[in-house]
């Protein structure tokens, strides 16, 4: 029996490597939104400063694990196997659900996901433990801590509407006394902003951060506790002075000061509080096994009362948790996901938006306009010309190959730090549950919203992105809890077997997303799909362009034989799929449309006219891929409606145009990818052969239907998959001839 459990341990602390892998991803977002997004130093020096935090506070972190062992649960209320079916189904749900939220680059509260895990599975194992007992529901209140669940759940909708308001308040005025064009006044008001916020961060340091840490005593914190009011005081005297001699004397820029102490400040206190999220479960498990080995007392006999008292946590499994945060910060691909949409959803300048409006971001965006219409009227003119004036943003400078400036100014990343760091810091003296994920991501929208930065191009998909968000954390909350309890029941009956299955089932999960994401930022890289700041010259313009015709088609050649074979073999699971990959084509076609703004603006003044040539290109290759919807549209409805399969005779004619159509687009393909511009004409030279080909075939299938042919579902689909098929062959062509007018213009230039 000691070694099944032995077997459970490890298999635990390998959840618990996961785990760190995977909430360190999502909880980037919490100290690396605002240094990334207002590049204040580079990318390296960023993670060099994170790392320290994050080293800092989980090697000298307390590592007093009490939200496993009593935080959600009562302890003295299940026996040892109970307690270890709890904390394995928590490992299990929660390395699931933060790779689930990883991989759709949204982030989540590692704090809430684990205690609403906790909170599940200990639900799960108490009722059945109560319905074979007493079968009094009631009693269900002797086994949870109730009072600290309440407190997660008015934390969070408490968080939430503070953080945004606060956020949004604390920018406008620092806005309206800095502007966007602060550099000047940072001469006269630097020092007081620059003391402000660094006594905010100190402070915040001093409640959030030292309080986690080990070689601070219980005396210590208890005088910060008391002094409060005089250290603020004084730390506000101090950082004033401190500023003023730094931005006088050494001309620091006092901005990307603070934004590197902040940045260091929340990644400390992550590391200190939040470790608690990913091996404290794993902790409090061996913690349990070494009490149950010392008891002699069989495993369904032992009450776990002892789990309830604090014991510390050996320092080198902080250490090694510390350097499994900071391999993750530097080399995880789903963090910088993560990160990057907290700063999409907050940039100030415009671009693609990933989240689509919905109805709800529509009606909210039209009222609050409403309402602010209503409001500009009621103040003077003067006034509001004068607060415009302070929200005018300075045409940015683009020189060269500059790809993309900064998301958000320095002003705006200093808020972001300060105004998240007090609250956390008032959260912590008030003893409320807050997340610093809920905190950090909704200052940052408050501050974006204040800064003017959703405007009427891009509000409702700004919004319907945080409402999407805000959405998948209280999804957290009820997964968390119903998976948990799911699993808890699994191992409860299944024991060993269900466990070995649910462990193999997380890492096949895993290890597909992972690959899955390996992919994608692959065929993102291949795409270019950044702002088209950077192509500013004929020969830059050429080689983009190819890159796109060159994926369009790729695309499409795919699509369009998968749609016939599955067409022939009458498959609706695989020509469904195909059907939605089509989609995945029209994004990226819309995507390159959506950037067409950004690519005129880029141009220089020798390559105006190129901007003709791209729109007619964007708009042949967005007909290609109209018409490969068409095509892979009927063909799905018309085997979902049950309708006669194509007859041998159409299925083999078909096949004959993707056979010519594969020629043609593996050809065109090769020249684009290869540069070879002087086998165009030869391609060209095809057009017509093509397009009698389908001609034939159309006659063809008229006698048919003067014959042999009864079915006129099957006629209107042929007819249709054939017209579509010229029209994509025509659409093709004149790409591929305007394409080829551009490049001989273009070399005739040079």
């Amino acid at each position: 029996m000691q070694d099944v459990y032995l077997i459970i341990l490890g298999l635990l602390f390998i959840l618990a490597i996961t785990d760190l892998v995977v909430g360190v991803s999502n909880d980037a977002i919490n100290f690396l939104n605002s240094a990334v997004g207002s590049k204040a130093v580079s990318l390296r020096s960023i993670l060099i400063i994170a790392s320290l935090g994050v080293a800092v506070g989980a090697i000298f972190s307390s590592g007093l694990m009490e939200v496993a062992r009593k935080g959600i649960f009562l302890p003295q209320e299940f026996y040892f196997e109970e307690i270890m079916v709890i904390f394995m189904a928590v490992m299990l749900t929660d390395v699931l659900l933060l790779d689930f939220f990883n991989s759709l680059g949204l982030p989540t509260s590692t704090t809430v996901s684990i205690m609403f895990e906790l909170l599940g599975a200990a639900v799960s194992i108490a009722l059945i433990k109560i319905f074979k007992t007493t079968n009094d529901i009631s009693n269900l209140v002797d086994f949870i801590n109730v009072d600290k669940a309440s407190e997660v759940i008015f934390g969070i909708l408490l968080a939430i509407v503070i953080a945004f308001v606060a956020g949004a308040v604390v920018q406008y005025f620092s806005r309206l006394v800095l502007s966007f064009k602060y550099e000047r006044k940072l001469k006269y008001t630097g020092a007081i902003f620059g003391g402000v916020s660094l006594a905010a961060i100190f402070y915040f340091i001093l409640i959030k951060g030292l309080n986690s840490l080990a070689f601070v005593s219980d005396h210590f914190v208890e005088d910060v506790h008391n002094n409060r009011i005089q250290i603020i005081i004084f730390s506000l005297i101090g950082f004033t002075i401190l500023s003023k001699v730094l931005t006088s004397f050494f001309k620091v820029n006092i901005l990307k000061l603070i934004v590197m102490v902040g940045t260091f400040a929340l990644a400390l206190a992550f590391a200190g509080n939040d470790l608690v999220n990913f091996i404290g479960v794993p902790i409090a498990a061996w913690q349990s096994y070494e009490i149950w080995s010392a008891s002699g007392v069989a495993a369904s006999e032992l009450l776990m009362s002892d789990l309830a008292g604090s014991v510390p946590t050996p320092e080198i499994i902080l250490i090694f948790a510390g350097g499994v945060m900071v391999l993750t910060i530097w080399f995880s691909d789903k963090a910088k996901a993560v990160v990057d949409t907290g700063v999409k959803l907050s940039r100030q300048n415009e671009g693609s938006e990933r989240f689509g409006a919905n109805y709800l971001s529509r009606t909210i965006v039209r009222y609050s306009m409403m309402f602010g219409s209503a409001v500009s009227e009621v103040i003077p003119k003067k006034v509001r010309n004068r607060i415009d004036t302070q929200f005018e943003t300075p045409k940015a400078k683009t020189t060269g190959r500059e790809i993309a400036p900064p998301a958000f100014d320095l002003v705006r990343a200093s808020v972001n730090l300060v105004v998240a760091s007090i609250l956390i810091s008032m959260g912590t003296n008030l003893q409320l549950p807050l997340s610093t994920t809920y905190v950090t991501f909704m200052v940052a929208m408050g501050t974006s919203l204040a800064d003017r930065a959703w405007n009427q191009e891009s509000a409702v998909y700004r919004v319907a992105g945080v409402l999407n968000v805000i959405g998948g954390w209280f999804v957290t909350a009820f997964v968390a809890f119903l998976g948990a309890a799911l699993f808890a029941v699994i191992i409860y009956f299944g024991g060993l077997i269900a466990i070995a299955i649910l462990v193999c089932f997380t890492a096949f999960v895993i290890i597909r997303n992972t690959l899955s994401h390996a992919k994608k930022s692959k065929a993102n890289k291949l795409q270019k799909k950044y702002k088209r700041t950077d192509i500013i010259t004929i020969n830059e313009i050429t080689a983009e362009s190819s890159v796109n015709i060159s994926q369009v088609i790729s695309g499409i050649k795919k699509r369009y034989t998968k749609t016939v074979d599955n067409l022939g073999y009458h498959d609706l699971g695989k020509l469904k799929k195909n059907n939605k990959k089509v989609g995945e084509l029209e994004s990226e076609v819309d995507d390159l449309k959506g950037n067409i703004y950004y690519f005129i603006k880029s141009l220089d003044e020798d390559s105006v006219e190129a901007s003709r040539f791209y729109i007619h290109l964007l708009n042949y290759l967005q007909e290609m891929v109209n018409s490969t919807r068409y095509i892979t549209r009927n063909s799905f409805e018309h085997v979902n409606n049950n309708h006669k399969n194509l007859k041998f005779n159409q299925i083999r004619d078909l096949k004959k145009i993707d056979k010519k159509l594969q020629e043609l687009f593996s050809e065109i393909k090769y020249t684009f990818d290869e540069h070879d511009f002087e086998r165009l004409d030869d391609i060209l030279a095809e057009k017509q052969q093509l397009l009698d080909m389908v001609s034939e075939m159309i006659e063809k299938q008229i006698k048919r239907i003067r014959t042999s042919e009864s079915s006129p579902k099957n006629t209107k689909l042929y007819f249709g998959l054939l017209l579509e098929s010229k029209d994509l062959i025509s659409s093709t062509l004149n790409l591929v001839q305007l394409f080829r007018e551009f490049y001989v213009e273009a070399k005739s230039t040079l």
